[in-house]
């Protein structure tokens, strides 16, 4: 596979943008069929936008946080699933980079850029709690790994080239094992039934004795014991996401209002978009998004505030900022895509218009961790000083 090498922001934007308007025109009849997106992420890839975190020194344009959660926005007032499906791609590139050595480094590096996609197998089923891993990476003789085990919610797994593997060792400490999609013993299965994101293809991932060699592993336990930014960047492209949702079901309402909605009666106006309480409700709902992408924006420049000088101090600032994005940008995501109905009217409802993805899209990704733990941590360090705790949640 070979792909486009971004330059820099002002071209990845531009790229993100195009393609957006593409990926908008087919996103309600691939939801609505379950099409996945295989020819779609095929576009992505071959973009160049996939590689944009690739650091200089290995070749690519190494883009800020805040260009990072504008792609993703861009993307997910789209399609909410095709937007989800790359978050783990950059996740796991960010464990690259943080975590492998030199020589790991250049060849993840040069397989990013040549278009390859980075999948994940991290969360469990059944288990106590979601950072209860169980699967587990078991050394052989040689000094390589088998892995035994059984993952879910394993977006992009299905369409990855590589599949980042969170496992523990025989220390019972994190690890990340990169697996080729075709490695013997792995099983990608398409059983995702979600009633949104429905073609992120979220299935199961089962590992019946995969080898890995030991130059694919690497210690992702490690990430925590400094002060890090690995949560608050993969909650920002989750921000990002919920507030492009939010966006691309109020273009729509706006449009379906504009185009064919009526105005009630009562109303005396001539046309719905005239109607002064579908005004008033519009201009809500634009603020509700308003301070989403705000909070955003705040987020992603307190991310790369602390990359530029990374303490303790900077990290849990930006940890705190980017949880508040989150937790606006899943209530405007909810609140907006079921607004949608309300100002559109009752023929919005169709199920052929297939106007309640962005609904189903945006009540299944909040789902993903729960906002109210990110509003405990915010009120903590607010009240009392308490930095957020280390994690990939937060």
């Amino acid at each position: 596979m070979t792909a486009h090498v971004i330059a820099d922001e002002t071209e990845a934007l531009t790229v993100a943008a195009a393609l957006a308007g593409e990926f908008r025109a087919g996103a309600a009849g691939r939801d609505a069929a379950r099409r996945l997106p295989r020819a779609e992420l095929d576009r992505l890839s071959a973009s160049g936008l996939l590689a944009v975190t690739v650091p200089a020194e290995h070749g690519g344009a190494d883009v800020s946080a805040q260009a990072l959660a504008e792609i993703f926005r861009l993307l997910g007032t789209a399609d909410g699933s095709l937007a989800q499906i790359p978050q783990s791609h950059f996740v796991y590139v960010n464990v690259i980079r943080r975590q492998g050595t030199e020589e790991q480094r250049k060849f993840f590096f040069a397989e990013v850029l040549a278009g390859r996609r980075l999948g994940n197998a991290q969360s469990e089923a059944g288990t106590r709690h979601v950072q209860d891993i169980r699967t587990r990476l078991e050394p052989r003789a040689d000094g390589s790994y088998v892995l035994w085990g059984v993952k879910h919610y394993s977006t992009g797994a299905l369409f990855a080239d590589w599949i980042p593997v969170l496992a523990r060792a025989e220390d019972d400490k994190l690890y990340v094992a990169y697996v080729p999609r075709d490695a013997p013993g792995l099983t990608v299965v398409d059983d995702w039934d979600g009633m949104g994101q429905r073609t992120t293809a979220s299935g199961t991932v089962r590992l019946d004795g995969v080898p890995v060699p030991a130059d694919r592993v690497l210690p992702h336990h490690l990430t925590f014991e400094e002060p890090q930014l690995q949560g608050a960047v993969a909650q920002l492209l989750h921000a990002a996401i919920d507030t492009g949702i939010a966006g691309g079901a109020l273009a729509e309402a706006a449009e379906f209002v504009r185009t064919t909605s009526r105005p009630w009666f009562e109303s005396g106006a001539g046309t719905a978009a005239e109607d002064p309480l579908l005004v008033q409700r519009f201009g809500e709902l634009a603020l509700e998004l308003r301070a989403a992408e705000a909070l955003l924006h705040e987020g992603a420049r307190a991310v790369d505030a602390a990359r530029a000088g990374l303490t303790d101090d900077s990290a849990a600032e930006a940890s705190i900022a980017v949880a508040a994005a989150k937790v606006r940008a899943a209530q405007a995501a909810v609140e907006v895509a079921s607004a949608l109905f309300e100002v559109a009217g009752t023929r919005a409802a169709l199920d052929s218009l297939n106007l309640h993805r962005h609904w189903r899209d945006a009540r299944t990704h909040t789902l993903h961790d729960p906002v109210r733990w990110k509003i405990q941590h915010i009120g903590r360090y607010v009240l009392n000083g308490t930095r957020p705790p280390r994690h990939g949640l937060l």
